[in-house]
């Protein structure tokens, strides 16, 4: 997925469509051309099919967005300034804990080329990295988990002599 115009630092990219559950009542269908699928999995849960043009943003190690919570909505969030024709990305890793690891080709300086399953697997600079960007129900649903990689940062940093 590609900026079709110049985008400021802050600004709403796109805002995700939730709106399709992935359930035993919904199951993913072959029929509604549901396949091939990219899932999203979210607080208590819950799973929604990620619909378009959001299925097809790749995902980056050194990514150019991010995804928060505003008013009840997943905005995709610049980072920093984009440029028309750019490539809009973002880190699959973040609120990420189960699941498969997986091989990047981001192609990033900062790449870590395998990916684990879970954020708290990063290496520690790498987690230091995203835990701002993690959502509050990631926070809350992994607080023992999330303390502890922010006790380590802090550990880090001070050693650092910051």
């Amino acid at each position: 997925m590609f900026a079709t115009r110049e985008i400021d630092a802050g600004a709403t990219v796109l805002v995700i469509d939730d709106s399709r559950i992935v359930d035993a009542a919904h199951p993913l269908r072959v029929e509604l051309d549901e396949y091939p699928y990219h899932c999203d999995y979210l607080a208590e849960g819950r799973v929604v099919l990620m619909a378009s043009p959001e299925r097809h943003i790749n995902s980056s190690c050194d990514p150019n967005t991010f995804v928060e919570w505003r008013d009840a909505s997943r905005h995709v969030v610049a980072r920093r300034a984009l440029d028309e024709g750019e490539e809009i990305t973002y880190d699959y890793v973040i609120d990420c804990h189960g699941g498969q690891p997986w091989v990047c080709r981001c192609g990033s300086s900062r790449c870590l080329r395998s990916m684990p399953s879970s954020v708290f697997d990063l290496p520690l600079e790498a987690l230091c990295a995203r835990l701002p960007y993690l959502s509050h129900w990631f926070v809350v649903e992994h607080a023992e988990l999330v303390e502890d990689a922010r006790r380590r940062c802090t550990n880090r940093l001070d050693s650092l002599g910051y």
